[in-house]
């Protein structure tokens, strides 16, 4: 994103330090802020010559607040000095990237404190005038009568405002009360994410909170070497082997092995992140001592294994819900029975036996799961015991975890779906007197990772049945464990494994291929029906990509291993396609800007924003880049809904011709074009889940020699460590 004004003469940068008001915030991103405003007499509230302005630019993680015009705020740093074009005249424009100090503080002045509460956002409803008469009221008293909302306060302030205003003013100034504090955080380094976090927890007592204890700040983001620094750059009283300092640094070594996807570790694994954060071999013994007292984790005697308490209990909760339901079977009554010939009337088609086998274990069992490879007939037993369920009189609440994924359960089922986000933040899963019985459908269970698990399996009463569909031979969760994966091998959940179920569109080969990669076999024919392999070159496979792109533009999608290589595809692709489309502009406080997304563009949503129906992985296309005061354009949805743009949706857009596989993963497209290129993340669970997201055609796009490799690696998903199916067995 880019804007511009001419620049007549630049001087060099020296250090320096200003005060100023903030009159313009011309561009925000999770990346970077740029505000400007005009310069305040040092130690002053009054206006300093117009000569020059200040404008800030700092990443929003280094700043104690958001900034917002009125503001006062004083910076120090190197100052680059440059005559500015403005109009007709020169302007001195003083900027300070990255500064070394950067401090905000409410206006305490009349005026300005009256022309602040009227311009900012905060203090809806409190014009120029409700503003001025609550000066008038409480004067140099504003901030101590303000900062608490006590009926001895509101009473006070209902002779110059509503009640809604008064309200207005309260929740707004909840904003910058902390503002003390947030300047005290940013003097000592720590992010304003973190900040914010920690304030939601601690409140008034963060800054006690962090002197009693400095390394808390590394459960609410902040990394252990950076908060080593703090201590000894503020002098705490804290040595190097004090037991504060030693358990984080165990509970920084366990994060590191759940980031891996592992629920427990071995001492083995935590010894090496121990010795590097603490330099130390006998701090690095006393580390496991000192978490062991404060029951970070769990040792289990018999293995010898290291358990986080949290994973712990996870797991344990989860695994008891399951065996609880379990141990409802034999649930296939005469009126199951009618249900399920109701059902199965109503085919167009015979079932297999085993199709047939996989539908009567759903109705026998509290707890089921069916299982399988693309093209084995998940859908149609999933159908038709849905059906069933229906017939017994069941509400049926099934769901996915993307978006994506949950339309197409929908498509297949013609019942409504959702995302596991939006059931959980819905009402909990009760039965009642006029809805007794509750099914719950997950479907790609295999992307479901252990804390999502335990979200679910606490949304709903002990009574609902469950149903997991999915295929545990692809990519593992990206969060700690693998559910479905450790249900499956527990052998403790009734569980119906599906074979090769020929469509009528078998003819693709995508079946029977995607099996013999899934068993470590190498076809014999690396091109074979839809199935089309395409030997390239390292260099070249993001060229030949764009080249197969372009054959079908609106039935592909490339997928690739690594950013850098969807980077390289998505930017190739837009040039070859959608080069001279309008690209998305728009104006911000008086100044144009624009981003490299133009109006046709293939899109991807890298946050999740459920307020405005999306998640990191939707996909859509830029339908709109006429931008007006509310938003910059429309994005719509693969699902059909129109998503306005606005400056935090902008910022989670990217390009979406290529996506990475974990984006694409609980989705299929009629054909993908992959790019395979050998990486630690590229194993046989890659490429199998890679070329089950077709639905038609196949484009493999690469070497033989890492395709070969590809299938004869071992999944990384197998060297994961999980206790639930341990769990689920005993």
């Amino acid at each position: 994103m880019n804007a511009q004004a001419p620049i007549v003469q630049q001087a060099v940068a020296q250090l320096h330090q200003d005060q100023m008001r903030v009159t313009s915030i011309p561009y925000t991103s999770t990346n970077m802020v740029i505000f400007s405003g005009v310069p305040l007499a040092k130690n002053s509230y009054k206006t300093n010559s117009g000569k020059y302005y200040v404008t800030i630019k700092a990443d929003p993680d280094t700043i104690p607040a958001q900034p917002a015009l009125g503001q006062h705020w004083s910076v120090k740093g190197t100052r680059l000095v440059e005559e500015m074009e403005t109009g007709d005249f020169v302007m001195q424009q003083h900027t300070y990237e990255s500064p070394e100090h950067i401090e905000c503080s409410l206006p305490e002045t009349g005026e300005q404190l009256i022309r602040f509460i009227a311009r900012e956002v905060d203090f809806k409803g409190i014009g120029e005038s409700k503003a001025r008469a609550l000066w008038e009221l409480l004067g140099k008293d504003f901030h101590s009568i303000v900062r608490k909302d006590t009926p001895e306060s509101r009473e006070w302030l209902r002779s110059v405002l509503s009640e809604g205003s008064i309200n207005a003013l309260f929740e707004g100034y909840v904003k910058y009360k902390n503002l003390a504090y947030c300047n005290w955080m940013t003097e000592h380094k720590i992010p304003a994410s973190v900040q914010q976090r920690l304030l939601k927890h601690h409140g008034e007592e963060s800054i006690e909170a962090i002197k009693q204890n400095p390394y808390v700040l590394i459960g609410f983001g902040m990394s252990f070497k950076d908060v080593d620094k703090l201590v000894e750059f503020d002098q705490f009283k804290i040595t190097k082997s004090d037991h504060r300092r030693l358990s984080s640094a165990l509970e920084t070594s366990i994060r590191k092995e759940i980031e891996k996807g592992h629920t427990y570790t071995t001492q083995a694994s935590l010894r090496p992140y121990l010795t590097k954060l603490l330099n130390d071999k006998e701090l690095v013994i006393q580390a496991f001592k000192a978490g062991h007292d404060r029951a970070q984790y769990i040792l289990n005697p018999v293995t010898g294994t290291y358990h986080p308490t949290a994973q712990l209990l996870m797991e344990n909760v989860v695994a008891k819900r399951l065996k609880v339901l379990a141990n409802q079977d034999n649930l296939f009554d005469e009126y199951a029975n009618s249900a399920y010939c109701f059902a199965v009337d109503e085919l167009p088609y015979k079932l297999t036996k085993k199709q047939i086998e996989a539908v009567t274990t759903c109705l026998d069992n509290a707890v089921s799961c069916i299982t399988g490879g693309a093209g084995t007939g998940k859908t149609t037993v999933l159908r038709t015991a849905l059906r069933a369920y229906q017939q017994m009189g069941f509400e049926i609440h099934a769901v996915a975890l993307s978006g994506r994924a949950a339309m197409r359960l929908h498509e297949s089922i013609g019942l409504f779906t959702s995302t596991i986000a939006k059931l959980l933040r819905e009402d909990p899963i009760e039965p009642s007197s006029e809805q007794p019985k509750h099914l719950l459908v997950i479907d790609e269970a295999s992307m479901i990772d252990l804390p999502t698990m335990y979200r679910l399996v606490n949304h709903i009463h002990p009574s609902v049945r469950i149903i997991f569909t999915g295929d545990p031979d692809q990519l593992p969760p990206i969060g700690c464990g693998k559910v479905l994966a450790d249900i499956v091998l527990s052998k403790a959940i009734a569980n119906t494994m599906l074979d090769i179920v020929k469509r009528q569109d078998g003819s693709t080969g995508i079946p029977e291929y995607s099996k013999l990669i899934n068993q470590g076999i190498v076809p014999e024919k690396l091109s074979t029906g839809a199935i089309h392999f395409h030997e390239t070159t390292k260099n070249n496979i993001a060229q030949v990509c764009c080249d197969l792109y372009q054959q079908s533009p609106e039935n592909s999608r490339v997928m690739a291993p690594t950013k850098a290589l969807v980077a390289d595809i998505n930017k190739l692709t837009q040039e070859a396609v959608n080069l001279n489309r309008n690209r998305l502009e728009f104006e911000m406080h008086g100044e144009r800007f624009f981003q490299n997304l133009r109006l046709n563009d293939a899109i991807l949503f890298t946050q999740n924003h459920y307020d405005k129906g999306i998640q990191n992985g939707s996909l859509g296309v830029l339908t709109s880049v006429e931008s007006s005061s509310e938003n910059y354009g429309e994005v719509t949805l693969d699902t059909g809904d129109k998503v306005e743009i606005t400056q935090s949706v902008l910022d989670c857009m990217e390009l979406g011709y290529a996506i990475t596989l974990h984006k694409a993963q609980g989705s299929q497209f009629p054909r993908i074009i992959i790019a395979l290129r050998s990486g630690k993340i590229v194993d046989r669970a890659w490429l199998y889940t890679a070329i089950t997201r077709a639905e038609a055609e196949i484009h493999i796009v690469g070497s033989r020699q890492d395709f070969e490799l590809a299938v004869i690696s071992e999944s990384n998903s197998n060297k994961r460590h999980s206790f639930l199916s341990e769990m689920l067995r005993s």
